[in-house]
């Protein structure tokens, strides 16, 4: 078949040129996709939450090297069980006094100054805390005498035993560092007493932060109690989660380079979310603060909004949609007629664009976009060099930026309203400027000579003005820097989140810095150096696989350990900020500041800077080999084939998870941030993030949108012309398009632009399709009647005047452009610039 692109018949070179070009179009797709990867991604089924699954959280805790262990552990409570109790009974048959017993026993043989033998009674507890698999029949069985070891080890005082022990274990080794240097090939072999340790802490916080309605009431009491122990300072100690960040910062300054980093990550995020709370506790913290402070409750969550909603299509390959643009639009072989038709169907498809799929007929990237990209990342990788440097000098803090918190909203809409003072503000600055010609400053009820429109526009405005913790905390530390003396000091609620902010203050920059060193040496883009950081100290055996079977396994299980890296690091990050934003704003603003100066926006956009849908189908887990299930049954022969086959889930969810998680901390940097906005629009954010919503996943398209959504206006027309599709989501799905996206000055935008729609004040449809002009809004301002209002040219260079219109029974304005030569040019009816001049069709 021949190109539709290329002419019937081109004599010469020509024709054979054209001939050719589909078969370099084709060659190029398919590298394209063998590199890329050319899969429908379906809508996933993903339910985000705190953490994954039970039995998912404790399996991550091992990797694959280590299951040799699990006999290891068996074998040392075997022998210590039968030299202390004399009955010939399990441990499961076992009275609960017995047991208690025996774990006495077991803390008071931890004292021992040999360390093998302390090792071998360490793993004995850890087989308990392990759920004594080898007297279970099940998985169900091993998961539940876990929880029930764990609590009955908690009671008895194992975790501050435990705590003791892993003072002595870093201690030691900061000893040890000094004095000889250690190898640089570090295996898990030189990390065994700190595996084990930590292995114990993480199952005991991880089984006991599990709640159950089954739950008796000692159990129930024993939590509340270990959470008060690890939120507050016990015994002139700091509190547990300050201990984990010390281990993390000696991990990347080259202190320690053994620590097992995958599982003091895993329990520092268990810890944090355990004492501070996960996101339903931190919605219900937010709605006793709201109630504290004397503002209205919250109507939403925005997680459980988000569940509700629809993901939408994926945007076509580019290429597809790049060969649909070298054939004729359909409109020029029809005509002027069939143009016209043509506009029309898109004019309505803007009033439908819920009921179809939003990135079917995406426009391709331009080639200036796709060299874009390119230059993004290199900019990127210049960025990125910068963490292994120095940390920079912080500088002053920026501006705070207000909550994003949401009401109820109408049917229409996913999002509820939300204005800010500031929105009042600048719509009736606008109003007052255009109409009186002069401003009253920061004055909202004051409407004196403002046409009836703008009294309901502000009306509507009002009703759904938001005022956020955030606001009431700047103000309250302005009154107290103004009168500080008769005001006197502030009392401070000694909250988790302000013990542990108070313990994190002083070496808060070394602390973002060395989380993110570690999530770039984990991040799947990055490239391997010689001076990066060795993240796979626990995972890499002490002899290295000699077979094609053993290589495979092994490059699987570190694939898993870096994406259970990223997994912790990204919800530890996101739980940071949100609880800090709560406490105070200043306190959010601060460790913001510290993970831009540590480059956290351009590291985030390295690691998105990938085939992402690739990423969250990964399938880098072996089943048989995950635990609880290798504890239970004999593990079978693994094969090649097995090995690429993968499990037969649809998505990664700790991949998917971690996007999320990213996409969100990005937001919450970026949001009201003008600086930190620019930053992703040098970085060549756009296309990376398109890329993006190839995933259909609604949370993590929301999120992307949002963060699309803030550039828009620095992207130029050219690229939201382009982009009709994706800027119709932007409308779809997030809140309110972001302020300033209109070129004109006058034109309502931002949140007092979606809700004067909603108000059915603007008509929807003329408010996306067609700009503003000078003479619409004088038609819109003076109630909807044409009166003269100036024959001087303005300053935003139009000047009105004013005309009965041919049409009988309506008036209209006719608009003079002030051309750059001074000259005035005529610009005909309005009915010729705008298609919808009159009240009527411009306004509901």
């Amino acid at each position: 078949m021949d190109d539709p692109a290329a002419p019937a018949s081109d004599g010469g070179n020509g024709g054979r040129g054209k001939a050719a070009a589909p078969k370099g179009r084709e060659a190029f797709r398919s590298q394209r996709r063998e590199s890329e990867g050319s899969v429908d991604c379906p809508t996933l089924e993903f339910e985000y939450g705190d953490a994954d699954s039970h039995a998912a959280e404790l399996s991550e805790l091992y990797s694959y090297t280590e299951n040799l262990e699990f006999t290891t552990n068996k074998k040392c409570f075997e022998e210590d069980f039968k030299t202390q109790v004399q009955d010939t009974k399990e441990w499961l048959e076992l009275e609960e006094d017995a047991q208690k017993t025996y774990v006495m026993g077991l803390l008071d043989r931890l004292e021992v100054v040999s360390r093998e033998r302390r090792l071998k009674v360490a793993r004995a507890v850890l087989y308990l805390a392990q759920g004594t698999f080898g007297e279970c029949d099940s998985e169900v069985d091993v998961l539940h005498w876990s929880r029930y070891n764990c609590f009955l080890l908690y009671q008895m005082g194992t975790f501050s035993a435990f705590l003791e022990l892993l003072h002595m274990e870093i201690d030691s080794d900061s000893q040890a560092s000094r004095g000889v240097p250690r190898k640089p090939a570090v295996s898990i072999a030189d990390s065994a007493e700190l595996r084990v340790l930590l292995s114990v802490m993480y199952l005991m916080v991880e089984n006991i932060r599990l709640e159950r309605e089954i739950d008796p009431r000692g159990w129930r009491t024993a939590r509340e109690t270990f959470r008060t122990e690890l939120s507050f300072s016990t015994h002139n100690e700091e509190p547990f989660a300050l201990l984990l960040f010390s281990m993390v910062t000696k991990f990347c300054s080259g202190v320690a380079p053994h620590f097992p980093i995958k599982k003091v990550l895993l329990l520092l995020w268990k810890v944090v979310m355990f004492t501070l709370g996960g996101f339903e506790h931190l919605q219900a913290l937010k709605i006793q603060k709201r109630a504290e402070l004397g503002l209205p409750p919250l109507a939403e969550d925005s997680i459980q909004v988000v569940k509700s909603m629809r993901a939408a299509s994926p945007p076509s390959s580019t290429l597809d949609l790049g060969e649909s643009q070298l054939a004729p639009p359909p409109s020029k072989l029809r005509g002027r007629r069939g143009s016209r038709r043509q506009l029309l169907t898109k004019q309505d498809s803007l009033d439908i664009y819920n009921e179809r799929d939003l990135f079917k007929t995406e426009e391709p990237a331009t080639e200036e976009e796709e060299e874009s990209a390119a230059d993004g990342e290199r900019a990127l990788d210049g960025e990125l060099d910068l963490l292994e440097q120095d940390p920079l000098v912080p500088a002053p803090p920026s501006q705070t930026p207000l909550s994003a918190d949401r009401v109820a909203f109408p049917k229409g809409l996913p999002w509820a309203p939300k204005v800010r003072q500031k929105d009042i503000e600048h719509f009736l600055e606008i109003s007052r400027n255009k109409f009186i010609g002069f401003t009253l400053g920061q004055d909202t009820d004051t409407l004196v000579g403002l046409p009836r429109p703008i009294h309901e526009s502000v009306k509507t405005l009002k009703q759904h003005k938001y005022i956020s913790i955030a606001d009431i905390q700047i103000k309250t530390e302005e009154e107290l820097g103004r009168c500080p003396l008769s005001l006197g000091e502030e009392v401070v609620p000694e909250t988790p989140s302000e013990v542990l902010y108070q313990g994190l203050l002083y070496s808060l920059p070394q602390h973002m810095i060395a989380l993110l060193k570690i999530l770039l040496a984990a991040a799947p883009t990055s490239k391997a150096k010689t001076d990066s950081i060795n993240v796979l100290a626990d995972v890499l055996p002490e002899e290295m696989p000699v077979t094609v079977l053993q290589s495979m396994k092994l490059g699987i299980d570190v694939n898993r350990h870096k994406e259970i890296i990223v997994k912790s690091i990204s919800a530890l990050l996101l739980l940071l900020l949100k609880h800090f934003k709560l406490n105070h704003i200043y306190q959010f603003e601060h460790v913001s500041q510290h993970l831009v100066f540590a480059n956290c926006i351009p590291l985030i956009l390295k690691f998105f800077n990938q085939n992402i849908l690739s990423y969250i189908t990964a399938k880098n887990s072996i089943s048989v080999l995950d635990y609880p299930c290798c504890t239970i049954q004999d593990v079978p022969e693994l094969t090649t084939e097995g090995l690429e086959a993968g499990d037969s889930s649809q998505f990664c969810w700790r991949n998917l998870f971690s996007c999320i998680n990213l996409l969100r901390l990005l937001n919450k940097l970026t949001k009201w941030k003008h600086s930190r906005t620019m930053m992703l629009v040098v970085f060549k954010s756009a296309p990376i993030l398109k890329r993006a919503l190839k995933v259909k996943q609604a949370m993590l398209q929301l999120y992307v949108l949002k963060l699309l959504k803030i550039q828009t206006k620095y992207l130029g027309r050219q690229w939201r012309k382009s982009n009709m599709k994706t800027m119709s989501a932007i409308y779809q799905k997030t809140s309110t398009p972001d302020r300033g996206t209109s070129k004109r000055k006058n034109a309502p935008s931002g949140p007092a632009s979606r809700l004067l729609i909603a108000a059915g004040t603007i008509s929807p449809r003329t408010q996306n399709s067609h700009p503003w002009t000078t003479a619409c809004r004088a038609c819109w301002g003076r109630g909807w009647t044409c009166l003269k209002i100036s024959t001087a040219p303005m300053s935003s260079g139009w000047r009105e005047r004013c005309f009965h219109s041919p049409s009988a029974g309506r008036s209209c304005c006719r608009a003079t452009e002030l051309s750059s030569a001074g000259r005035l040019r005529e610009g005909g009816w309005l009915e010729s610039v705008h298609p919808a001049c009159s009240a009527r069709s411009l306004f509901v």
